[in-house]
């Protein structure tokens, strides 16, 4: 692991100012936010991730789960996984999204992972994470012999001649199959992005995951009121039972609507995962 300055914001625009200095939010930042770390300490201590400074955005007032004037849930960035999961209204409310969750990873790193950094988690493919190897999201241009290799984790659908890498995180799913906004606060102003937005399919920059810029810091993720009568369900397909990525996930959340003698579903979102 490369040497780096801790440092603690004293609130969010400061935070925004110190990362707005950093040349890119992407892959190689040499600034980065840290919150609970399950992703980011893994990564430096393979030296893939090297940044020279770490912002630490724990004190910051974003740990709350709050109703909003919509009827909607407004989640702050730092909410760990285990708090939002078996939170009574996500669980009454929006339960695919706790059943993601609790699918995903185990107690333990449930207890420090956070919203933020949920979708934000980086791909578990095994040539990103390895530095003696090729690989276009780490190094652009140096190939991806993920497409020819070891490759029955990783992706079939939107893919490209550059990646093949899946975004590992089961709550994202969810979070698209809910049509959650996720709200960032940047060096130009706040602004909400629609997670359909937000992600990036890897075409020929791989290493560019999100839309984020530098300085972009995700204060909270809202989600809309829930539609009556709605059905949810989280199907997560995997090697084995406990602390495993999916081998293919779906996240389904329907409305129904009609009288005595009709009744409509609507089907809100489907995102699906496929490995092969």
């Amino acid at each position: 692991m490369h040497t780096f300055k801790f440092v603690r914001p004293p609130d969010s625009p400061a935070a925004v100012a110190t990362a707005a200095q950093a040349k890119t939010a992407q892959q190689g930042a040499d600034v980065r936010f840290i919150a609970g770390g399950t992703t980011l300490l893994d990564l430096m201590k393979l030296n893939v991730e090297t940044p020279a400074r770490l912002l630490d955005i724990n004190r910051l007032p974003l740990g709350k789960i709050e109703p909003t004037s919509e009827g909607g849930l407004k989640i702050g960035a730092t909410v760990r996984n285990s708090d939002l999961a078996h939170h009574p209204t996500v669980q009454r409310d929006y339960a695919v999204l706790s059943q993601a969750i609790l699918a995903g990873a185990s107690a333990q790193l449930r207890n420090m992972a956070t919203t933020a950094g949920n979708l934000l988690q980086r791909t578990r493919c095994m040539y990103f994470r390895d530095t003696a190897m090729p690989c276009n999201k780490r190094e652009p241009g140096t190939g991806c012999p993920a497409i020819t290799g070891s490759n029955r984790m990783l992706a079939v659908l939107g893919t490209s001649e550059q990646c093949i890498a899946t975004n590992p995180s089961d709550m994202c799913v969810a979070m698209a199959a809910l049509e959650a906004t996720i709200q960032v606060q940047g060096p130009k102003g706040t602004r909400a992005i629609a997670i359909g937005d937000f992600h990036l399919l890897p075409g020929s920059t791989p290493n560019r995951e999100t839309v984020l810029e530098p300085g972009d810091l995700i204060t909270h993720v809202t989600l809309p009121p829930p539609a009556a009568g709605n059905k949810q369900v989280y199907l997560k397909l995997r090697d084995r039972a406990s602390y495993e990525f999916a081998l293919a996930s779906a996240a389904v959340a329907t409305a129904v609507a009609g009288s005595a003698g009709r009744r409509n579903s609507k089907v809100c979102m489907a995102s699906l995962l496929l490995s092969g």
